[in-house]
């Protein structure tokens, strides 16, 4: 894992934004998380394309997750919601954004072709992440089995509390999705996960320093064959190896891009 620490929640857009525009140039398959998190780099993504910097024509993209039984046009979808906040704002063709049918009255169902869809494109090439303050990733809650692929999951009470925020009432929060998983996100190119504020300080450090355990879902990553992780100063405080991932950083090879991959 590369772990780089940033001042605060620009410092970890503008770095995540480097690794994913250089994926964008090679007309890559994204994979796009939800949550307040990835904001601010789809913020400043958009600041790019609109700059001439970035071309997104080429790209496809694969939403993380979707709450079951939320149709694509309600405001708190995350087919919406990417498409509000990012997808709308460059230019990617509508039919190849996608996400996971959550209407389907077998979802188990399409949860398998979305897998499969997946897999036709060639595989996600990098995939945006966040992390719950319980460790989940997508929605992988506790107890995931570290190999899972995309399915139906139970959302765990601690998710559903976290998420209240973007609903009018707790009692909106859907209690299942359909969502990738961990097996799913560990066949990515390139898994980058970004953590801001203190809240997710106890979570990261278990990610990166704990062990690999089901309890802490986000540790799978320990087994991604190129995993980044960049956080803001906050979300580090719990890290005991943080001077260390700092030097790592620092000395840095110059013939080495931030995204770890050797300069063009």
């Amino acid at each position: 894992m590369d772990i780089l620490i940033r001042a605060g929640v620009d410092d970890v857009a503008r770095t995540a934004a480097d690794i994913i525009g250089s994926y964008v140039k090679d007309g890559a398959v994204i994979g796009l998380a939800t949550g307040s998190t990835p904001l601010a780099t789809y913020r400043e993504l958009i600041a790019r394309h609109e700059a001439g910097a970035l071309d997104f024509s080429g790209c496809t993209a694969f939403c993380l997750d979707e709450y079951l039984g939320l149709p694509p046009e309600h405001v708190q979808s995350y087919h919406h919601t990417i498409r509000t906040e990012f997808t709308s704002h460059i230019n990617i063709a509508d039919r190849n954004v996608h996400s996971p049918d959550a209407m389907d009255p077998r979802p188990w169902e399409a949860a398998q072709r979305y897998e499969q869809a997946i897999a036709d494109a060639g595989g996600i090439d990098v995939q945006l992440l966040g992390v719950g303050t319980n460790g989940h990733i997508g929605f992988n809650e506790p107890a995931s089995a570290l190999n899972a692929l995309t399915r139906v999951e139970t959302l765990h009470p601690q998710t559903v509390v976290d998420n209240a925020r973007f609903f009018d009432s707790p009692d909106e929060v859907p209690t299942h999705a359909i969502t990738q998983g961990l097996g799913t996100i560990l066949r990515s190119g390139h898994a980058l996960l970004l953590a801001t504020g203190a809240g997710k300080a106890d979570a990261v450090a278990k990610m990166v320093e704990g062990p690999l355990s089901a309890s802490c879902p986000a540790s799978v990553l320990q087994l991604h064959r190129h995993a980044t992780i960049i956080v803001d100063e906050a979300a580090a405080a719990g890290l005991k190896d943080a001077e260390y991932y700092r030097h790592m950083d620092a000395a840095r090879p110059e013939w080495m891009g931030v995204d770890g991959r050797p300069r063009a």
